[in-house]
């Protein structure tokens, strides 16, 4: 069942370890194939140097397993109620990738303050409220996942296609699981150098002309940033 997807999804999932975004098992990808509405996803606590593509888990959009002998991640609940908010959304990413997570921590959006955090984040990049009480010992994973889609009221997911979770970690999206990666490699490096930059001067200031023009020639009406074929 789905084998191309989950082909697609065990190699995102090495993808992090290969772009050092995750430790141990610290992290997990997932994809959507929206014509059956199911997800396959990484399992829970399995090491990616003995992790195999058979090894993924197919879930339905509740989280229940439809094809798989290992449990699924942990982090399942809040895959799927993402990918229930945004239906635009065709892969998932989240890692405990250092910097991220450190302003996750810290509690803070990553400002927009620089081009290549415009090239593909039109805003900051958000970081959730607090978790309640209720919300930390109920439905947890679940929670966490309403948590960040309150946080987009008023927010383009398709725009701004990553959150910090307080205290927690990031999770990024995107059409497909490789695109997900990619924009948690970007998090991680425009969280780097917003730390960076700040320690050099924290009164920065970021032109908002130069977010509007770096955001829309990849993704505006008349982009024109790339190819318009595969080379």
């Amino acid at each position: 069942m789905l084998e191309a997807l989950k082909e697609e999804v065990f190699r995102a999932n090495l993808d992090l370890v290969r772009h050092g975004l995750v430790l141990l098992t610290w992290g997990n990808v997932s994809a959507i194939d929206r014509s059956s509405g199911l997800v396959v996803i990484k399992p829970s606590g399995v090491s990616y140097d003995r992790m195999k593509a058979e090894d993924l888990v197919v879930t339905d959009l509740d989280g229940a397993v439809v094809e798989g002998n290992l449990k699924p991640s942990s982090d399942t609940p809040t895959h799927v109620a993402l990918y229930r908010a945004f239906p635009e959304t065709g892969g998932i990413v989240h890692t405990h990738s250092t910097y991220a997570t450190a302003w996750a921590q810290a509690g803070c959006d990553i400002p927009n303050i620089g081009t290549t955090h415009a090239d593909y984040f039109h805003d900051a990049i958000p970081c959730t409220a607090d978790m309640t009480e209720a919300e930390v010992t109920g439905a947890y994973e679940l929670e966490m996942g309403r948590v960040i889609i309150k946080r987009f009221e008023g927010l383009s997911p398709a725009h701004t296609p990553g959150v910090l979770v307080k205290n927690h970690g990031p999770f990024c999206w995107g059409k497909d699981a490789p695109d997900a990666v990619h924009n948690a490699v970007v998090t991680e490096q425009v969280a780097k150098m917003a730390y960076i930059a700040y320690g050099i001067n924290p009164k920065l200031t970021m032109n908002p002309l130069l977010i509007e023009k770096h955001f829309n020639r990849k993704h505006g009406p008349d982009a024109y940033y790339g190819q318009k074929t595969h080379q």
